[in-house]
């Protein structure tokens, strides 16, 4: 076998031992997939009318909230994904597993490679799980199928530019509590963009952030795939955020395993 044989051989060796940790452990993954399914039904059940009622378009009392409320919703779950990856590898790193695979005749590259490609893998069957939900409590995209092929790619990449920066976390955290608190803001940012309401409804200051911040454009491109509603620029902004976060922790992920972790 070839040299980026074994790598892909290995890697998918470490994908399928991180699947079946989730497997055995499943109190993480299932975290992750009902706290964005809770904000769903917190927001269109709780908050829905009186939000709704403030946004230009919407109806009074705000039925059609969850259209809106819903694709900034479904990407919040793509960044809880990030947790995932920064515990499971701050996990191996303090147990010294690490150490161990250091040691054997195995890809260097296979064991940050295992952990990104099953967080995505797990992240992925969570958007699933979100899309389903709201669609059953009312969310009605009208997107064609390419457009929904659209959507669901910009969900991976920006799943995989999240997945591989929690993975630089991992490794600099000193314990797995510490990995877990870390991305916690990757998780609240959409908050403080237009996933709940509108940047042109908040005070002068929180709507210049809500304006530049990545996760304005990326909602913005998934709205408008889904529900037809004006992308603009988004589009493009979007996937130079991506294509940046995913390059930054790439490139911080493998520079801190190949130097060595220290503590």
């Amino acid at each position: 076998m070839t040299s980026p044989s074994y790598a892909i051989s290995d890697s998918m060796t470490m994908l399928r031992r991180n699947l079946k940790h989730a497997l055995r452990y499943p109190s993480l993954p299932i975290t992750v997939v009902v706290m964005p399914v809770m904000m769903l039904l917190l927001f269109n059940y709780a908050f829905g009318s009186a939000l709704g009622t403030g946004i230009e378009g919407m109806p009074t009392g705000g039925d059609d909230y969850i259209d809106y409320v819903a694709p900034g919703i479904i990407l919040m779950a793509a960044t809880s994904g990030a947790l995932i990856t920064a515990i499971s590898v701050c996990v191996d790193v303090t147990e010294g597993i690490v150490n161990r695979f250091r040691t054997m005749a195995i890809s260097r590259a296979s064991f940050l490679t295992g952990h990104v490609l099953g967080s995505v893998i797990q992240t992925t069957i969570s958007l699933v799980f979100v899309v389903a939900i709201a669609l059953l409590v009312g969310f009605r995209p009208n997107a064609t199928p390419l457009e929904w092929l659209a959507a669901a790619g910009l969900l991976i990449l920006l799943t995989l530019a999240l997945t591989w920066l929690s993975a630089g976390i991992g490794l600099v955290a000193k314990t797995p509590e510490t990995a877990s608190n870390i991305p916690m803001p990757l998780q609240f940012l959409p908050f403080i963009g237009s996933a709940i309401v509108p940047p042109e409804s908040m005070p002068t200051g929180l709507r210049w952030f809500a304006e530049y911040q990545p996760f304005t454009p990326l909602i913005e491109t998934l709205r408008g795939l889904l529900m037809g509603t004006e992308i603009g620029s988004s589009g493009y902004i979007a996937l130079a955020w991506c294509l940046g976060l995913t390059l930054v922790g790439y490139l911080w992920a493998r520079t801190t395993f190949n130097r060595g972790i220290r503590r």
